[in-house]
Order: structure tokens, then C-alpha cells, then sequence
């Protein structure tokens, strides 16, 4: 494996679907020792969430290989004193524990902050929770498309015209509040360094929400009035809206400087005498006429194909993206050049593209990633690294304790 920045750190991913291992799937490719803890009995539920309905189905299990990628497999039932005892050794050896437990959860199984510090004084512990550590929902269970989509008020800030919410995507939540645990995890490592002791750090899906949605919240916070869109559906701002070009493909344009800006946009459409007609030279006057505006850019737009306006807002410096479908996601070739994308070779399904982690640094490049593991892949080799024999090993196995796979 690559030496990358965090090589050396030995993380324990003691967590559930998304939100929480993903974050240790950050640290991963960065070059930590991941060691992902799962039940004997079947593994991580989020092995199973692909092929729930409602769900994309393919021959690979997406998901898995997502957040699962560069990670060792650890079978223990936790449930049983020599399943904890096993995690405990492990924990002793660990930088960091990554848990999103239900409080009554790390009860039962006596793995809180409270529990673990006393076991490793330097472990940085990162708890992430669906509504915080605190109020009468602190203990509700949640996914992301409860605690940051819809709680937040994201999920009713996107609306359609008739007013219907958008429905969530697969871990649209999760991944940003992924980056937000990572965050507070290199937080409480930056505090180890400083003072040589561990802390407790976290966040909630709620939370990660609520700060994704900032804007409007803190709008609302200071009484402000919200644009509407017209009766006929027109967008409040049409220097900020979607287009259709004229191969019917979607499009958005965003002018945030339209003094500057709408001069360009004119040009680049060669109608340079609409920024200087009365009804739309400042602002307030584009404002008052958003509906006359919006057709005759919408009308201009469907002059041309995207190809065609593409080369133009370049030239004009116009901020704008196209609108892809997600078989033109896939094929972005900027998502491949800047990173987003890159190439993961799996043994079972050959070269398979999949999602980095959207975090870089010019120093200690991230690892090529590695193949989800199979359920309890390296029980043994881990259990082994903590000074378990063979014949202990096999009784674990035997028992029921501990899976160990291939």
C-alpha cells in the first residue's frame, strides 16, 4: 500500500450504513488501516440496502463497494463478553473509533466515550448521531433522509411547481456529513498532538443539515421575505435559472455580478441592445420584468445546441453548468481529470470506476483503492495482530463469536 498522509493510523469502523463509515472510508484513502467491525451473523445491514426496492440492482453491489472499499473485515459478536473482549485489545491499538451507535446501544454493548477512553487515554473518539447528544430526540433512530433532508427543511425548500417535495437520493445526507465527522476526527487528532490525550468528537445528520441549509435558515432567523416564483412558473431571478438549449438540453446559468454580467451574457448571445433596454438594465428593473426576461432568454437559448453555447459562455466567461443525466455523469471526462472519478480493481468484477473522496492534498497521495472486503476477510489476521493464537481463534469461530471469511 501507498504511504499517504494518515498512513500509520489504525481506525476502527464500529458503525452502520453510511454516514459514520464513510467517514473512515475518507481516512482510508488517505492511507489508514481501516478495521471494520461487522456481526458474524450475515455483517453491516448496509451489505443488504441495494437490494431493498426502490434501489438501483446490478451484479456488483454497489453500495458496499462505495463505502466499504480499502477496509479489513472483523467479525465479532459484541454481544457476548469475548466478542467485546476481542474489540476491547483492538480499541487498545487503535487511533481512532468510529461509532453511530444509538446511545442505548453503546450502553448495552459498554462502548461510549466513557467506557473506551479509560482503555486508550490517546483515542480520538467520533460519534455521529442522527439529532444530536441532546433533547428528547437525541435517542430516535435516523437516516439521512430523515435528520438532514427533512428535518432540516432541505426537502421542502426543493420543491416542484405544484408544490411536491423532492424525494431524497441514496445517501445524499451521508456523504456530506461523512466529510463533517472526518473534519472533527483530524479536529480531535490535532488536539492529541498538541496535548497527547484523546477526546471525544462528533456530529449529527441533523446538524450537517441544518448547516446545508444555512442560508435560508439564517434568512428566516432575521425575518426576511423569500422570492416566489411567478404564476406561471417563472423563476424569480432568470440570471439564475435553468435553460433548455435547443437539443433539449437542460442547463443553468448563474450571474451574481449581473452589472458585469448580463452585458456578457448579451453579447455572447449577440443581442447586445437587451442590456440596455429599459426593462432590464439594473437589477430592480430585471426584477419587475422577470417573466419578459426569462422568455426571451429562454427563446435565445433555443437557438443554438449546448455544444455550440458552450464554447460561447467561455469566451464570455458566463458561470453556467449543463443539467447531466447520470449516464453523462459517468462519462464526465472533468470528473476523471480533476479526481472525482478514478479506478478500482476488484478480483471478483475486474476494473470497476467508483467515487473518491472529495478531499486532496499535494502531499502523500491517496492510495488506489482496494476491493470492499468479504464478510470477516481478515478476522483472523486481526485477531492474530492482537496476540490471539490459532487455537483461541478457532474457538471464537467455533462458537459463534467470530466469523472469519476468505
Amino acid at each position: 500500500m501507498q504511504n499517504g498522509i494518515l498512513s500509520g493510523l489504525r481506525v476502527i469502523d464500529c458503525g452502520t450504513y453510511v454516514a459514520g463509515p464513510a467517514s473512515a472510508t475518507i481516512m482510508s484513502d488517505f492511507g489508514a488501516e481501516v478495521i471494520k467491525i461487522e456481526r458474524p451473523q450475515g455483517g453491516d445491514l448496509y451489505r443488504f440496502m441495494a437490494d431493498l426496492p426502490g434501489f438501483a440492482k446490478a451484479d456488483v453491489n454497489w453500495a458496499w463497494l462505495l463505502t466499504s472499499r480499502n477496509k479489513k473485515s472483523v467479525a465479532l459478536d459484541l454481544s457476548v463478553p469475548r466478542g467485546r473482549d476481542a474489540l476491547i485489545r483492538l480499541v487498545k491499538t487503535a487511533d481512532v473509533f468510529v461509532t453511530n451507535y444509538q446511545h442505548p446501544l453503546l450502553e448495552k454493548f459498554q462502548l461510549s466515550w466513557e467506557h473506551l477512553q479509560p482503555e486508550n487515554e490517546r483515542l480520538i473518539y467520533a460519534h455521529l448521531t442522527g439529532y444530536g447528544d441532546a433533547g428528547e430526540d437525541a435517542d430516535a433512530p435516523a437516516f439521512d433522509a430523515l435528520a438532514y433532508w427533512a428535518r432540516s427543511g432541505l426537502m421542502m425548500s426543493v420543491v416542484g411547481l405544484d408544490g411536491s417535495p423532492a424525494g431524497p437520493r441514496p445517501a445524499m445526507g451521508d456523504h456530506p456529513t461523512s466529510v463533517s465527522l472526518f473534519g472533527s476526527i483530524m479536529l480531535g487528532l490535532y488536539h492529541r498532538e498538541r496535548t497527547g490525550r484523546g477526546v471525544k468528537v462528533g456530529t449529527s445528520l441533523m446538524a450537517s443539515g441544518a448547516w446545508a441549509n444555512a442560508c435560508d435558515i439564517q434568512a428566516k432567523f432575521c425575518n426576511a421575505e423569500f422570492p416566489q416564483r411567478g404564476a406561471d412558473g417563472t423563476p424569480p431571478n432568470p440570471l439564475a435559472a435553468g435553460y433548455l438549449s435547443r437539443d433539449r438540453k437542460a442547463f443553468l446559468v448563474v450571474l451574481l455580478d449581473p452589472d458585469k454580467e448580463f452585458p456578457n451574457l448579451c453579447r455572447a448571445l449577440g443581442y447586445e441592445e437587451l442590456a440596455t433596454n429599459d426593462l432590464f438594465v439594473t437589477t430592480k428593473a430585471r426584477a419587475e420584468n422577470a417573466s419578459a426576461l426569462f422568455a426571451i432568454l429562454q427563446s435565445q437559448f433555443e437557438s443554438r445546441d449546448l455544444a455550440e453555447w458552450r464554447v460561447l459562455f467561455r469566451q464570455a466567461d458566463i458561470k453556467w453548468a449543463p443539467l447531466p443525466k447520470l449516464e453523462e455523469v459517468v462519462e464526465d471526462p472533468q470528473m476523471r481529470a480533476s479526481g472525482a472519478f478514478v479506478e478500482l480493481d476488484d478480483p471478483r468484477y475486474g476494473k470497476l470506476t467508483t467515487v473518491s473522496s472529495p478531499i486532496f492534498a499535494n502531499a502523500g497521495a491517496k492510495r488506489t483503492p482496494t476491493a470492499a472486503p468479504e464478510l470477516g476477510a481478515h478476522t483472523a489476521e486481526v485477531l492474530r495482530d492482537i496476540g490471539y493464537d490459532e487455537a483461541t481463534i478457532a474457538a471464537l469461530v467455533r462458537d459463534g463469536v467470530a466469523t472469519v471469511g476468505e
